[in-house]
């Protein structure tokens, strides 16, 4: 059929190259994969026991559009007991289908045509396009190694123009596991409150903080009114396939978030929203047990791949959060593209090309830790033979 039907705004964004490698990997015997961003733990039994008990007891109904306010509740004493942050879980609360849905509706109510919105590069995959499929223009701001790939005040403000509406605060970063200090934050934030800008803090790595404070950006004084936060349960729970996010934020641009929600989603589905609830309550009881023990495994895994990458010969900077790392292979002559798709033909192992994230992710490639610690090392053997090869 023609294109004629389709929006050359859509048509001029690539998919996902993140999924691309995945995919292939998946029809490969023996494959080993380094490159999807998701938990290898199942969600804990406790969770997964409280959706049970409740499809069993027959609550297959539709919730509020803004979700179950036993779970925004849950939500309000989750922020408040961990980054000291109130917020009204009747006002300034919805519940998404995961935290891209509440990225792409921050961005849906805030944009006008042709607004620039600032976003770090290397970035996630999704805010670039998310920008340009709600009307407006991503600013790419690089970031650099040298610099543990942190934002600076300096290099925000030099990327503001009369059409700048929003910034984009993602940390710990995906895919470089940079972490940004308070004092950055602060210098940030001034910077903000100067220019009047919107800032979408995608926090959804927050729990998976390294070094450094663990530190939400709407709890910096003045920037709870001006910051929509977004969070979800997939990183910090294992609960990726539940989908399951939220977003907070000032009653005016919540009440339009909710009106998008509740023509394209409705709600989030019931039984995720109690195991998500049941997450929150058990944790918060418990010192967040779940979290933590995750948490230990993956900053042991983590030094495990740095040390790994760095004995291949490959130049990595020690991510503070997260669970990845971003070796530079700039060394071996090859592009990203070209040096994960031999590694993928020659040695069966994922990783992502850096570039997937944006054109300052040239030279680099996206390697997640969060994998069985016996299949990564058997990785690390292969990726080590195939460098020695080159």
């Amino acid at each position: 059929m023609s294109n004629r039907f389709v929006s050359p705004r859509v048509a001029a964004v690539p998919p996902s190259g993140i999924r691309r490698f995945f995919d292939v990997a998946g029809t490969m015997k023996d494959a080993i994969s380094l490159g999807v961003g998701e938990p290898d733990f199942v969600t804990p039994y406790h969770i997964r026991s409280a959706a049970i008990d409740s499809l069993l007891d027959g609550e297959t109904q539709y919730t509020p559009n803004k979700g179950l306010l036993s779970l925004r509740k849950e939500i309000a004493l989750y922020l408040q007991d961990r980054f000291s942050i109130s917020y009204d879980p009747e006002k300034e609360m919805m519940v998404t289908v995961g935290a891209s849905e509440a990225i792409d509706l921050a961005l849906r109510v805030c944009l006008r045509p042709g607004d620039e919105v600032i976003l770090p590069d290397p970035g996630y995959v999704s805010y670039a396009p998310c920008v340009t499929f709600a009307g407006g223009t991503p600013v790419p701001v690089t970031t650099k190694a040298e610099n543990e790939f942190r934002l600076t005040a300096q290099e925000v403000e030099s990327a503001i123009t009369k059409k700048t509406r929003a910034l984009i605060f993602p940390y710990p970063n995906n895919p470089t596991g940079a972490v940004m200090t308070r004092e950055e934050m602060e210098k940030i934030a001034q910077v903000v409150e100067k220019h009047d800008l919107l800032v979408i803090a995608d926090e959804i790595y927050i729990e998976l903080t390294y070094e450094g404070d663990m530190l939400s950006f709407a709890s910096l004084p003045g920037m709870k009114e001006r910051t929509v936060l977004i969070n979800g349960f997939s990183k910090a729970f294992a609960m990726t396939g539940w989908r399951l996010g939220y977003a907070c934020a000032p009653e005016e641009i919540l009440y339009e978030m909710n009106k998008i929600h509740q023509y394209a989603i409705m709600c989030a589905p019931r039984q995720a929203q109690v195991a998500g609830q049941q997450a929150l309550k058990k944790n918060r009881e418990n010192g967040y047990e779940d979290v933590q023990m995750m948490h230990r495994s993956y900053d042991r895994r983590r030094r495990v791949m740095v040390d790994a990458l760095r004995k291949m010969g490959l130049s990595c900077f020690e991510p503070r959060g997260a669970f990845y790392c971003f070796p530079s292979i700039r060394e071996t002559g090859l592009t990203s593209e070209e040096f994960c798709t031999r590694l993928l033909r020659e040695q069966k192992v994922v990783c992502v090309p850096g570039d997937a994230f944006g054109p300052s992710g040239q030279g680099h490639i996206r390697c997640c830790y969060a994998t069985d610690l016996n299949r990564m090392i058997e990785a690390f053997h292969r990726m080590d033979k195939f460098i020695q090869s080159l």
